[in-house]
């Protein structure tokens, strides 16, 4: 007989347990387990250690802990405001402790007198004796084991603890006969210390003590990580494998002309990541790699020696933007840093000839947008620059080398996928994706997992640091407008951000123009103050830009439509209005709009008065502490929780249950390196089929799809 697989559990209905009948069955159906498979992968939300419980002797008031105690006597009367208080005492043979349950009625009819229950929360000090208020309300039954687990329990669904724990049990006890499959290679087990996958369901179901569970925890948040890289490993080998892409000469003459003609050498980060990007050039797979770089770590000049690789072997290259001002601006930049740099060329008479850079949005239009496609389709555009208009049925590439995708998150994989399809001969062009959001190293292998990940982790020189500011209350926001009148007085400029408000333009352009006419009147009497929202027309929006670049205003006040891309080295302060409505990325993003000159610029974070001042702010608080935008994003991280890895749209069995982007940081490389070496001994799982066969049981196609377009 074989051995219980994941899909053979996932074939047999709830309704096969004892005690589960048609109302059971329904109630467990509204928690979303209908199969043993659901059930055994419910894990418990928590574990009361029975040999080590906290007794209430032993309670610290003002500490939160967990108790088992027995309830001795309910009352229920009712307050003031005609709603209803529950008082419970209860006991354990060191002592009592008195609960009270606000607006919870249920309550007197739930804590029968002789109750056994588990209670988590805070203890106080009330009238000389102990209390907790609200406490978590734990109904454990008459289970007797040391380690009591604890599922998820839905008062709607109406099922207890006890009843999914002994379901859990059965079940369990029914697959020990025939024994429970194990798809993970031995080899991978031994060299990562993992316990079986029986060993680990029955250890985090039903554990003897704490540290089996943490072992078996570990085996199973394991198998979570190596399922999603497997699809991510296995989609990225095949990509590799299937496509034909070209090899470029990486050190020409045109590349050391770039370099000759930067004001500054090169990062020591930006050498590395140009190193690691020439080795995908070099290999005629297509390259798919991530470059991660906060802002104003160069991520540019990287951009341009990589298209640049590609023009000297007689290539193009493409770099496509996410909206028409960031396209215009990398235009004027790129031009603007390869201005005098000419193209080798031995069959012109000159020995050279010039590099040709356009630029293609939808604003190019009449006999300049045909010259530019003309220039396209036969080849003598070398770089191209542009939005989505790139990509059109209309524009034809002569031979397309190499594409550059700014700003990922703004950009799918449909977008991609047509670049490439406008390549010659079938060759896949190399792809770059560049992002300035840095992305913590467990989520860039999840979420990017089929693409290589390039970190630029150092500022090139010239750069001034910013110093961060936080101005907490009225008071303090005094000094951020003479801060601000002084740096304007000084010839400098600023920006003032207003307030995110949910996702509502309209109340945010409000919101602005209210803003922008109250400090006209009032903080900022007398300066010259634009505004820019996300309603303005794109021509309005680029004539207040250009007003600030020249210098025709002091302060812009603006919406965060300035987030990406706006660069005015002149501009050396911001204050951010409601700076805790915004996440850590968004104001890291928002601060890098200044310190992009040789002055020292200053980011104030504004928010209201807190009541508390003991409670602290930790998202501005990190913002104030640090300005490298990597920590920030493992403080991030930590503080917001991962969320779901997978698409929101669809809560697929691949959600992650047990593991953790944030606790099990190291899990995902351990993972990532196990399905790197699994896969490419087998590269279609011919060997492994359980493991294929749980990844297709696990993973719809939309997750996989999910998966792979990040």
């Amino acid at each position: 007989m074989n051995a219980i697989t994941l899909r053979d559990l996932d074939g047999l209905g709830v309704e096969r347990l004892k005690g589960v009948g048609d109302k059971k069955r329904a109630s467990l159906a509204a928690v979303d387990i209908t199969t043993l498979l659901d059930l055994v992968t419910t894990y418990p939300r928590r574990w009361v250690d029975r040999t080590n419980e906290a007794r209430i002797a032993d309670l610290v008031p003002g500490e939160e802990a967990l108790v088992l105690v027995t309830v001795r006597s309910v009352s229920k009367r009712p307050t003031r405001n005609r709603r209803s208080m529950v008082n419970v005492n209860v006991g354990d043979g060191s002592g009592r402790i008195d609960l009270v349950f606000f607006n919870q009625p249920w309550r007197e009819r739930q804590l029968q007198p002789g109750l056994q229950v588990a209670l988590f929360g805070k203890v106080d000090v009330y009238r000389g004796g102990l209390q907790m208020s609200n406490p978590i309300v734990d109904l454990i039954g008459d289970r007797t084991g040391k380690i009591v687990p604890i599922y998820p329990q839905s008062e709607k669904a109406q099922i207890n603890t006890w009843e999914m724990a002994g379901w859990v049990e059965e079940t369990l006890r029914r697959c020990a006969e025939r024994g429970i499959a194990d798809p993970v290679p031995a080899g991978v087990r031994r060299r990562h210390g993992l316990i079986d996958r029986a060993g680990a369901l029955t250890g985090i179901h039903l554990p003897e003590d704490m540290k089996q569970k943490e072992r078996a925890r570990y085996r199973l948040a394991f198998d979570e990580l190596l399922r999603v890289q497997l699809v991510l490993v296995v989609r990225k080998r095949a990509m590799e494998r299937e496509s034909l892409g070209i090899v470029h000469t990486v050190d020409g003459e045109l590349v050391e002309r770039f370099y000759g003609s930067l004001p500054f050498p090169l990062t020591a980060a930006q050498t590395r990541v140009i190193g690691e990007i020439g080795v995908d050039l070099r290999s005629a797979h297509p390259m798919h790699r991530l470059l991660q770089g906060d802002v104003g770590s160069g991520k540019t000049v990287v951009a341009v020696a990589t298209m640049l690789a590609a023009v000297q072997g007689g290539h193009q290259a493409a770099l496509m933007a996410p909206t028409e001002v960031l396209a215009e601006q990398h235009a004027a930049s790129v031009r603007e840093m390869l201005a005098g740099v000419s193209v080798p060329d031995p069959g012109n008479l000159f020995g050279d000839r010039p590099l040709r850079v356009e630029l293609l949005t939808n604003r190019v239009t009449g006999t300049e947008r045909k010259d530019v496609l003309a220039g396209l389709a036969d080849g003598s555009v070398d770089i191209a620059i542009g939005t989505h208009a790139l990509i059109q049925d209309a524009v034809g590439f002569g031979s397309l080398g190499v594409v550059v995708v700014d700003e990922q998150h703004r950009f799918g994989v449909e977008q991609r996928a047509a670049l490439r399809d406008k390549t010659a001969d079938g060759a896949v062009p190399d792809t770059l994706v560049m992002t300035a959001t840095p992305i913590p190293r467990t989520a860039a292998m999840t979420v990017y997992g089929d693409l290589d990940v390039s970190v630029l982790d150092e500022m090139p020189p010239g750069r001034t640091p910013i110093v961060t500011m936080w101005a907490n209350g009225p008071l303090m926001e005094t000094a951020v407008w003479n801060d601000i009148r002084a740096e304007v007085a000084a010839g400098r400029q600023a920006y003032v951000v207003c307030p995110l408000i949910g996702e509502s333009e309209k109340l945010e352009v409000a919101s602005a123009e209210e803003t922008h006419e109250r400090l006209a009147g009032d903080e900022l009497a007398g300066l010259r103050l634009g505004l820019l929202h996300g309603r303005l027309t794109p021509a309005e929006k680029e004539a207040t830009m250009a007003r600030f670049r020249d210098g025709e205003l002091d302060v812009l006040v603006a919406t965060t439509v300035i987030e990406v891309g706006v660069d005015v080295p002149n501009a050396t302060v911001m204050a951010i209005l409601d700076a805790d409505r915004f996440g850590i990325a968004q104001l890291h993003q928002l601060r890098g709009r200044v310190g992009r000159g040789g002055h020292a610029s200053t980011c104030w974070l504004v928010t209201q008065q807190q009541e508390d001042p003991a409670a602290g702010n930790p998202r501005v608080e990190a913002l104030v502490a640090t300005t490298d935008g990597f920590e920030l994003a493992e403080v991030d991280l930590d503080l917001r929780g991962e969320g779901t890895l997978m698409s929101t749209a669809q809560k697929g069995r691949s959600d992650l249950k047990l593991a953790s982007l944030r606790r099990d940081r190291a899990l995902v490389e351990i993972a990532r390196e196990a399905a790197f070496e699994i896969v490419d001994a087998d590269p279609h799982l011919a060997a492994h089929p359980d493991l294929a066969d749980e990844l297709d049981l696990m993973f719809s196609d939309r997750d996989e799809a999910f998966l792979t377009k990040g």
